[in-house]
């Protein structure tokens, strides 16, 4: 025998030691344990070309994963070991199925071999790198097993196609070259999975027992009720949904989605209730809680919304998810009349690095939706700085603060339509108002479509009554409809429909104030320039009932009979000089007024306290017994003008 030979058997001899003395001290321990990560790098000492040193280390450092860099530090030494495993034990993978015998024989390298799929593919799509998620299923897809055991080689393909439908073949060589060619390829590929099922069921039954194929096809009916949604093919999204809730494996979360996007508000949140308190999983975002924030606001459960938000923050720290929750709170703040809150936390969204893990919520819809939000916010600060300085434009300070707002608004509205230009899945995601996957409401995509071309959308929401698919929507089609008309300066026609939408529309009166908050504000607007007194009064009495929240930002001047009581000294004179030099019509007949509000002040030390009361003209009560310590008077009255309308806040000014 040759030296070069026995010098070859020598070290086949001591890498056969080696790696059964790694396969013996790695019984007991798992990858994800806390002496995992030792025990890899003796692993490692022991025999670096053997997968199991570079599978402890990817695992428990995936596992450990909070951020980008984490997860891309878990990156290395996983494709290691799925290079190694394939290298040692691809031949065994080839004849898996080929009997029971070989299959009991070689099921922890199958194991194995499993983990590091499943944590190098969650490496590839938190770090945005779908071409590379592709690459390993396609590889493991090449083993040809004859069932899936969770490895989702078709759904995971489907969901890839799916989430990246937006891009083309130039970003991603994968990829199809339009939304619609990609989501073909994501039915496709679930199909394929059916298929595959099929055909191998008699097989894998005989092997693994009869209903084994269950689990799987309900893998597959999940991503298929996702895929009709976002088609707008309801009726096979319900269908598939109902066989996965009978399964006892639907995602109430992405069914309370697909209640929301056909506009059944009320059962939407039912769901999204079921998975709000699901179990922390490895960082991923809960959608729940940035979805169910969105649903109060169109309820007018502002308050409720937010207190949501600072729960799911305080439990979430700074991890992945952060971002998304605190652009829930932005939203939360800005409907509810709090600017300076709200942009504190769209500036907290805007400088997290967020992490997009398990949802198709992606960077590009991330970014879009802070610019969005800013550009509303702008809309809304100019608004308020009026609103508060009843002859703003005599007043150089106001004037300059108007003219700078309305130039950083202009620059953000170009960043905001700029990327939906650009946008291929705009139609869906924006224009279609009301998507599962959408991240912007119905009421944010107002903000950036009125300066677009107004005849182009007046046709185009006439289109969407006449087409759309969901009874419940269509309102808010009309809606937009009329506010395209009234923005086109067709006061008659947007009055017409305003009127004809308030004495025949149906709706959820308990989740759908916003809608009739803009209704009320829409025809407010359209009665008064129609000189038509009486409808306008009655339109702002029911805007001042269900959303007086809006009504600060909407250009309305409501009339509110206010009496004061207690303390009378010159800074409480000078809190309510302040406070009646707003945009409001403080009348001396309460018969007339749209609210009546009362204010209380009491000498606190060096401060006052204000208790306030106000009650809407058709009986309800805005606001209840609210107090405020003024600590400084200096736009205090300011602050009282905007409690009036049931705008939240500090308690201590």
């Amino acid at each position: 025998m040759s030296f070069l030979a026995l010098t070859h058997s020598a070290f086949a001899q001591t890498q056969s030691a080696a790696r059964y003395e790694i396969d013996a001290k790695r019984i007991g321990v798992l990858p994800t344990d806390k002496d995992a990560l030792p025990r890899s790098r003796e692993f490692l000492r022991l025999d670096s070309t053997y997968y199991v040193g570079w599978m402890y280390e990817g695992i428990y450092k995936y596992d450990h994963s909070a951020d980008y860099l984490g997860y891309k530090n878990a990156l290395v030494p996983l494709r290691k070991a799925f290079y190694l495993i394939d290298k040692d034990f691809k031949m065994a993978f080839y004849s898996l199925y080929y009997s029971g015998e070989i299959y009991n024989k070689n099921v922890s390298r199958y194991q194995d071999l499993y983990d590091i799929y499943t944590a190098l593919i969650q490496c590839y799509d938190n770090l945005e790198m779908p071409d590379s998620v592709m690459v390993v299923i396609n590889k493991v897809a090449g083993y040809h097993f004859k069932k899936d055991f969770g490895f989702g080689l078709y759904t995971r393909r489907a969901w890839t196609y799916h989430r990246n439908r937006f891009y083309t073949s130039s970003k991603f060589a994968f990829l199809k070259n339009s939304v619609q060619e990609n989501e073909k390829m994501a039915f496709q590929w679930c199909y394929a999975g059916l298929a595959d099922i099929a055909a191998n069921k008699a097989y894998d039954d005989a092997l693994f027992g009869e209903g084994q194929s269950i689990n799987e096809e309900l893998s597959v009916y999940h991503y298929l009720a996702l895929l009709h949604c976002y088609n707008k093919n309801y009726d096979s999204s319900e269908y598939y949904y109902q066989r996965l809730i009978d399964g006892g494996a639907v995602s109430w979360n992405n069914y309370g989605g697909m209640q929301s996007e056909i506009g059944h508000f009320a059962n939407a949140l039912d769901y999204f209730n079921k998975d709000a308190d699901k179990s922390f999983i490895n960082g991923m975002l809960r959608e729940a809680y940035f979805y169910m924030p969105e649903l109060y606001v169109y309820a007018g459960r502002t308050k409720e919304a937010i207190q949501m938000g600072r729960t799911i923050i305080s439990e979430n720290a700074s991890l992945p998810g952060f971002g998304w929750y605190s652009i829930a709170m932005a939203r939360s703040f800005l409907y509810d009349g709090q600017l300076d809150s709200a942009e504190l936390y769209l500036q907290k969204a805007a400088n997290f690095k967020e992490l997009h893990i398990g949802t198709t919520l992606t960077q590009s819809q991330y970014d879009f939706t802070i610019h969005l939000l800013q550009v509303e916010w702008y809309d809304k600060k100019i608004a308020q700085e009026k609103f508060l300085h009843k002859n703003w434009w005599y007043s150089p300070t106001s004037l300059l603060q108007v003219t700078s707002l309305k130039l950083q608004k202009f620059l953000a509205e170009y960043a905001v339509v700029n990327e939906l230009i650009y946008n291929p899945d705009r139609e869906r995601l924006v224009y279609d108002l009301f998507c599962a996957e959408s991240t912007t409401t119905f009421d944010e995509a107002w903000f950036v479509l009125k300066d677009f071309s107004t005849p182009y959308f007046i046709n185009k929401y006439n289109k969407y009554i006449k087409n759309d698919k969901r009874k419940s929507i269509r309102r808010y089609f009309e809606l937009f409809a009329a506010k395209f008309s009234l923005e086109n300066g067709d006061t008659k026609k947007a009055y017409k429909a305003f009127k004809n939408m308030e004495a025949t529309v149906l709706l959820d009166t308990a989740n759908e104030k916003l809608f009739i908050g803009r209704l009320y504000e829409g025809l407010a607007i359209a009665s008064a320039k129609r000189d038509d007194k009486e409808t306008m009064q009655i339109a702002r009495q029911q805007l001042m009932a269900d959303y007086p929240q809006l009504i600060p930002f909407s250009g309305i001047r409501p009339s509110i009979y206010l009496s004061t009581s207690g303390i009378k000294d010159d800074q409480t004179k000078k809190i309510i000089n302040e406070l009646t030099s707003c945009q409001v019509d403080f009348v001396k007949n309460s018969s007339n007024a749209d609210a009546q509000a009362e204010i209380q002040f009491e000498k606190k030390g060096n401060a006052y306290l204000a208790t306030i009361w106000v009650r809407a003209a058709t009986g309800k009560v805005i606001v209840q017994n609210e107090q405020l310590v003024i600590k400084s008077t200096d736009q205090a009255g300011k602050e009282l003008a905007m409690r009036l309308f049931g705008t939240g806040g500090s308690a201590v000014f």
